[in-house]
């Protein structure tokens, strides 16, 4: 199975400029873990429940401090075309639990690790 078949439904995403309040508040109604960050358009980054808890724990002041300041830069994006099974090693080696898809620069999904393990543990039937 490759990534492309775990894609379902729009993507959460935000602007690099919105203050930590509002980022949170958008994935709190989403009942989300992370947000693909976009500047121009282009993926640049991803901001992550751990991200927020970071700049809340260091003092932060959330009605100020922007997504760009708090936001994990530089992600390695994944094409829809790659095996689960690879992006499981690399959830794994890397330690972190959300993986951006894109394609022709375009956010497709941002999958986490329970998307990854549920798609290894209970593939879908014909697979």
């Amino acid at each position: 199975m490759r990534l492309g078949g775990l894609i379902g439904g729009p993507v959460e995403v935000c602007a690099v400029d919105r203050t930590l309040r509002q980022a949170s508040q958008q994935m709190f109604a989403g009942d989300i873990g992370s947000m693909g960050v976009l500047a121009a358009g282009k993926l640049i980054g991803i901001i992550t429940e751990r991200d927020l808890m970071s700049a809340v724990a260091q003092g932060a002041d959330v009605e100020v401090a922007t997504v760009g300041e708090w936001m994990t830069a530089s992600v390695d994006a994944f094409s829809p075309l790659v095996e689960v099974e690879e992006a499981a090693v690399w959830l794994l080696e890397t330690g972190y639990r959300h993986l951006p898809v894109v394609e022709d620069d375009r956010v497709l999904a941002i999958l986490s690790i329970r998307d990854v393990l549920a798609a290894l543990v209970e593939p879908s039937e014909g697979e």
